[in-house]
């Protein structure tokens, strides 16, 4: 029986906004809207004909909940339309993707928004275990009394903040920081530093010819309440180089590492999309596809060797297709650290991780760098963590389009130990 067809019909999103230590002009949700917008405004239906939007965020603000149903009633898509919020970490808009294929696979829907969105310079600051039973305490004093001596009970330490962020970058059953699983990595494939540095510095290059070539149109321009407006991803550093990263302090192991603030992902905010249909919402609306969403796949393994993730998700859908790495055109790894995507590449053409790990008799193959994430990537693009796997899928597709090449690979490491991975068909 042959598998109902999942059509991209259009795609866009934000520029990332480089976290800059104070929280950013956007929250999530309007990072959302504001990307959503032009997208929708481009079709020949009405917002309120979507059957479902689906939106990956990990830490939406307190007045976000369900984040998915804030975005669509904001966009207009009414009372009616249902609407739902996913989190895989950093595969969140990848998940909102394949929620998206279900439901279409399902006969459930014919259109689908799917995206993903995130405003990391908003992570909450939160207050320690300390202060919070003292307010609790407080909370249920009566008597001036009992008020006076729950006031006295306020020491310094109460007010030691819990930052929201490094607690959501720290796996808490292998008690590694993401940074930490990196360093694994980069032992474990004996990574020199240089090399990890010379991959930054190239993210950097490939992003900022793709700006000045205009290689980056789903970038959609935004404004913010004071009339600002942002139109590229800032986090870009034209004048990165290798004797520059190599002045930089390892951050997650200071006497030994070799990972540093330049050679990861930025913090950043932004959200993306891409619309989806049926065969039978294509026809009815007279949409013209894109490209078509051939295959989803997950896999996991130890969560301090996450950043492998990839590899594990990756072989998973190639053999549910019955491919090789010779069939793929293009590929988009999300850059977390440049360590993590060389180990990536090393354990992809070895023989004794595949068999070992994977069960396989060969390797799975060598990723040409010249076909890997060619507008640069998380280490110069940023990665808000719920957007990056929509971003990806999305443009990998308008990769494909603009080399006029027909299978790509989508791919990102997911923050606990598990990688996610979409094949893409260009049908342009």
């Amino acid at each position: 029986m042959t598998q109902p067809a999942i059509y991209i019909i259009d795609g866009s999103r934000t520029p990332f906004i480089k976290a800059q230590g104070r929280p950013g002009p956007f929250q999530a949700s309007d990072l959302a809207v504001l990307s959503a917008q032009p997208l929708l405004m481009r079709q020949p239906f009405a917002p309120d004909a979507l059957d479902e939007v689906i939106v990956g965020s990990v830490s939406p603000a307190a007045d976000e909940a369900n984040i998915a149903r804030v975005i669509a009633l904001r966009l207009g898509c009414g009372h009616r339309m249902p609407a739902w919020t996913v989190q895989r970490n950093c595969a969140s808009g990848m998940q909102a993707i394949d929620s998206a294929c279900t439901s279409l696979l399902l006969g459930k829907s014919g259109l689908v928004l799917a995206g993903g969105t995130e405003s990391m310079s908003h992570t909450p600051v939160l207050y320690n275990r300390h202060m919070v039973n003292w307010l609790g305490d407080l909370s249920r004093s009566k008597s001036p009394w009992q008020k006076i001596r729950t006031l006295a009970r306020l020491r310094p330490g109460f007010f030691a903040p819990v930052i929201g962020l490094k607690k959501g970058l720290n796996d808490p059953v292998v008690g590694l920081s993401m940074g930490q699983t990196a360093e694994n990595l980069v032992h474990r494939f004996s990574i020199p530093r240089t090399r990890m540095d010379h991959y930054a510095v190239q993210s950097h290059q490939r992003l900022l010819h793709a700006q000045e070539n205009g290689h980056l149109d789903e970038v959609v321009t935004i404004y913010d309440h004071e009339g600002r407006f942002y139109d590229h991803d800032n986090g870009v550093r034209p004048d990165s180089s290798v004797e520059k990263l190599a002045q930089l302090a390892p951050v997650f192991d200071r006497k030994f590492g070799s990972v540093t603030a330049g050679n990861s992902a930025q913090i950043t905010d932004g959200a993306a999309w891409i619309l989806l249909a049926s065969e039978t919402a294509v026809k009815q609306y007279g949409l013209s596809p894109v490209g078509r969403i051939i295959a989803t796949g997950w896999a996991a393994l130890d969560p301090a060797q996450m950043g492998l993730g990839p590899v594990h998700a990756m072989a998973a859908v190639l053999s549910s297709q019955n491919l090789e790495f010779a069939d793929i055109d293009y590929w988009e790894l999300n850059e977390a650290f440049a360590g993590q995507v060389l180990a990536c590449m090393e354990a992809c053409k070895s023989t004794d991780y595949c068999r070992n790990e994977l069960g396989m008799d060969t390797m799975l193959g060598e990723i040409p760098h010249e076909c890997l994430n060619v507008d640069g990537g998380a280490i110069s693009i940023g990665h808000p963590v719920g957007a990056s796997g929509t971003r990806i899928v999305h443009h990998l597709l308008t990769v494909l389009q603009r080399n006029q090449a027909r299978l790509g690979i989508a791919t990102l490491c997911i923050g606990g130990g598990q990688g996610g991975a979409v094949l893409v068909e260009n049908l342009q």
